[in-house]
């Protein structure tokens, strides 16, 4: 049973804009899978829709066997822009990561118990945080807060982590980093992951798998070795389009 199969899924806004269209694929457990596509391609609603944040028009998904429906405490989402709470420790931000599986009461009060404290170390641990976790993130870099970002969304445990544009405003250096970070996280847990992604070179560094979406349908699915100079170029331009240099430095 693949940990993710997305079926004819069809998204439209209205009458006239079509987001989606017939998207299918199948992920297996532990595969790091990048998106890739132009801006208002429809990445950012695939995931929102693996998410259960956006209901599909057509179609359906499915993790680990079960037909997703509104929101799940087993997806995990990191930002573009890291949501950590800047007067908070790296610590106490990895810890909120547990309250999407605690009771209304727990999560009012923030009540954590061993379990859960000791999740949000060994995260922090994962993406080289350890020795910062009493820092207060709002005088980290932004690197290191989405390094925080991704620490939380390990402490939800989840089957499934999503990942939307999550090193856009990040310098190469920083990107490449983060990148790896949340790379080392997914092997090291078998976590199935998806991450959309503008960077192709970056991509091309982390991925086992790429799926490249145009006009909101899937234009390519393969691996690095078939992520050829051709393939990008459809990919952004479609066939007899621009240079794909320019995309692959970017």
């Amino acid at each position: 049973m693949p940990a993710v199969s997305v079926q004819n899924l069809r998204k439209t806004y209205g009458e006239d804009v079509v987001a989606l269209e017939d998207i299918s694929f199948e992920i297996e457990q532990g595969e790091f899978v990048v998106v890739l596509g132009p801006s208002g391609a429809g990445k950012s609603t695939l995931l929102r829709i693996l998410n259960g944040l956006t209901t599909p028009t057509e179609g359906s998904v499915r993790i680990n066997g079960e037909e997703v429906h509104g929101r799940r405490s087993d997806v995990a989402m990191v930002f573009q822009l890291h949501y950590v709470i800047e007067s908070m420790s790296a610590y106490r931000n990895a810890l909120t990561g547990a309250l999407s599986r605690a009771g209304l009461l727990e999560s009012m009060l923030t009540w954590y118990d061993e379990d859960d404290k000791h999740a949000a170390l060994d995260a922090l641990d994962t993406v080289g945080l350890l020795s910062e976790a009493e820092q207060r993130t709002g005088s980290m870099s932004g690197g290191q807060k989405q390094r925080v970002g991704i620490a939380r969304a390990l402490v939800q445990n989840p089957a499934l982590l999503l990942a939307d544009e999550p090193v856009a405003s990040l310098d190469p250096k920083a990107a490449t980093e983060v990148m790896g970070y949340m790379r080392s996280a997914a092997k090291e847990r078998n976590l199935t992951t998806i991450a959309s992604l503008h960077q192709v070179n970056i991509g091309r560094e982390f991925g086992d798998r790429f799926i490249g979406i145009r006009d909101g349908k899937v234009v390519f699915d393969g691996t690095e070795e078939d992520l050829t100079m051709e393939a990008v170029d459809d990919i952004y331009y479609g066939e007899g389009g621009d240079d794909p240099t320019e995309v692959l430095s970017a």
